[in-house]
């Protein structure tokens, strides 16, 4: 299942449904089909996203080349592998946006 995450800010990011729950949780949401940054959550979803971020780069870099995973499991089996900052900047992005204009984001299925 596909989650969308939308702000009257920038263009919509598309993402299967198990990396959007789980980068709400990252950002204290809760992990649902629809739902709602408001604009006073802004800056606490940056904040933790960039955190996450930080920690998945640091995680990465120290980890030898050859011991860096090349799959992951997804909701439809196993898929190449990508890395949360990778999952999350795009998101990080439309949040920034939504900040910057005062504008909410919202998911939906």
């Amino acid at each position: 299942m596909i989650i969308t995450f939308k702000s009257a800010a920038a263009g919509d990011v598309i993402m299967f449904r198990d990396v959007a729950h789980r980068l709400m949780q990252i950002m204290g949401k809760d992990a649902t089909d629809q739902g709602i940054i408001t604009i006073e959550q802004l800056p606490e979803a940056i904040r933790c996203l960039k955190t996450a971020i930080s920690e998945d780069k640091q995680r990465l870099t120290a980890m030898p080349e050859e011991e860096r995973p090349l799959k992951e499991k997804g909701a439809f089996g196993e898929r190449p592998f990508v890395s949360l900052y990778q999952r999350a900047t795009p998101l990080l992005d439309l949040i920034e946006w939504a900040q910057k204009k005062q504008k909410p984001v919202v998911w939906g299925v």
